[in-house]
């Protein structure tokens, strides 16, 4: 494995993307040494910063004839060590690239460089009564390009779906340099395999987006927010489980737990969540007026129903944005609890929610840590937040023995290890639990299929065979 870079790979570097934009000193490479999971940590190489296909092109190219492994970076908050630089390895950040290139306002349609912030793009599309619907909960520092190599959800996906059903073109540069075109015009040719669904998620493994063409919807015409506060968080599991089952169809169903509302309201966040209760339910309904108000008394009475001892509603945009502020700036105000956090990620049927939120309680207890939950209830889809400070070795040993039996405990109800933050370097031990070795081997060979050098993101998703390289 590469170790460094000699001084004339440095310099053809510099000539692609100038020499401001390839960073080199050991200082300013610990900014790049894990993304939002810090629990690991890796120095690069170098990071470069192109701004084109061209120029993304050029460096992969030139990467790949000296050997070197290239590890994708959109904005860094990944959650699951994706953008982890593996050893001799260079990152090459899209933040550079983060221009609106098109909006078709007949067709629906937004064309974007990778490094567009999720949030923007809704703002720029707004003025044509169009708007992003994929939302993820750090929407306001989140890129489109990592939104694709993770199919990034958020709250609102439980009506309106992943960044898959959104991507109908990619401009793609592969392991070797070369740029390809997936979907675009050309996807609904027929008898044309779905290189574009293949993509999608493929966590920089497959190649690095550089241009991005996605499907925008008409802003909705209402919206309706309430907030239940729980004295438990299986009570709040099991209002969910009742407003789902009941027919009714929220756009958003979150919760936030005791811990996670105590850091909420003594941080510069505070929502006025009351810091006594076991749980907060936000839920949300969109569309037409007609019927909106009688959907959310329908779920009101589920919260009701299930021992929520009040219930807010939101009657101005103003105040809907204070019933979501204790949930969306949650994991901003974590750091008043421990100096790192590992956001877990899986998925389990709705039925098993209150039983897997006990056990989570349980499994907290027995390793002695502080774990704070913060998730999508509406589609099972669990953020169990592992507090704890990596500079104590045998505490660190405790959070991934505490991993291990959440992951396990999530799949043995029938669920899954990722709902939305990716498989990456930190759950890719755990892929066994949800795949055989044939399988498996199934997955490294598709993953050969676009990067036969395996330089595109080493180390990530599929666990090696032997210790050979996937």
């Amino acid at each position: 494995m590469i170790r460094s870079l000699s001084p004339d790979v440095i310099a053809r570097l510099r000539d692609i993307v100038g020499a401001r934009n390839v960073i080199s000193e050991p200082d300013r490479l610990v900014v790049y040494e894990s993304d939002g999971l810090t629990a690991y940590r890796v120095s690069p190489l170098a990071v470069v910063l192109p701004a084109s296909t061209e120029e993304v092109s050029a460096v992969v190219s030139l990467l790949g004839r000296e050997g070197v492994a290239v590890i994708p970076r959109g904005a860094g908050t990944g959650l699951s060590g994706g953008a982890l630089p593996t050893a001799g390895g260079v990152v090459v950040g899209t933040a550079r690239m983060n221009r609106i290139l098109s909006i078709d306002e007949a067709d629906r349609l937004a064309r974007v460089q990778p490094g567009v912030i999720n949030s923007r793009l809704t703002t720029a599309t707004e003025p044509y009564g169009l708007y992003y619907a994929p939302d993820p909960s750090s929407q306001s520092t989140c890129t489109l390009g990592g939104n694709v190599a993770e199919n990034s959800g958020g709250p609102h996906c439980l009506k309106y779906g992943v960044t898959s059903r959104y991507v109908t073109g990619l401009t793609v540069v592969m392991g070797d340099g070369r740029v390809v075109e997936l979907g675009g015009a050309h996807r609904w040719a027929a008898g044309t395999p779905d290189f574009l669904g293949l993509f999608v998620g493929s966590e920089g493994c497959f190649g690095i987006a550089t241009e991005i063409e996605v499907r925008l919807l008409p802003l909705t015409e209402g919206v309706r927010t309430i907030l239940g506060i729980f004295e438990t968080m299986e009570a709040a599991g099991r209002a969910v489980t009742e407003i789902i089952g009941s027919g009714l169809m929220p756009a958003a169903v979150e919760i936030v737990d005791k811990a996670t509302i105590e850091a909420v309201e003594a941080s510069v966040f505070a929502a006025g969540y009351p810091t006594d209760a076991g749980a907060a339910l936000v839920i949300e309904f969109d569309g037409t007026e007609a019927g909106l108000d009688e959907e959310a008394e329908a779920a009101a009475r589920c919260c009701r129903a299930n021992g929520a001892r009040e219930i807010r509603s939101a009657s101005t945009e103003e105040e809907r944005v204070a019933l979501w502020k204790g949930r969306k700036k949650a994991f901003g105000a974590m750091g008043r609890i421990a100096p790192d956090l590992l956001v877990q990620d899986a998925t389990v049927p709705r039925t098993r929610l209150p039983e897997v939120l006990a056990r989570i309680t349980e499994i907290g207890e027995e390793y002695d840590l502080k774990i704070a939950n913060v998730f999508h209830a509406g589609d099972g889809n669990l953020h169990p937040n592992i507090l704890f400070d990596r500079n104590d070795q045998d505490e660190v040993d405790r959070v991934e023995a505490a991993s291990k039996a959440i992951m396990t405990l999530c799949v043995q109800v029938g669920g899954t290890i990722t709902g939305e933050h990716g498989v990456g370097v930190d759950k890719r031990q755990y892929m066994t639990l949800v795949h055989n070795e044939t399988e498996l081997d199934m997955l490294r060979r598709v993953r050969r299929v676009f990067d036969p050098s395996g330089l595109l993101n080493p180390g990530k998703v599929v666990p090696d065979p032997d210790g050979a390289v996937a």
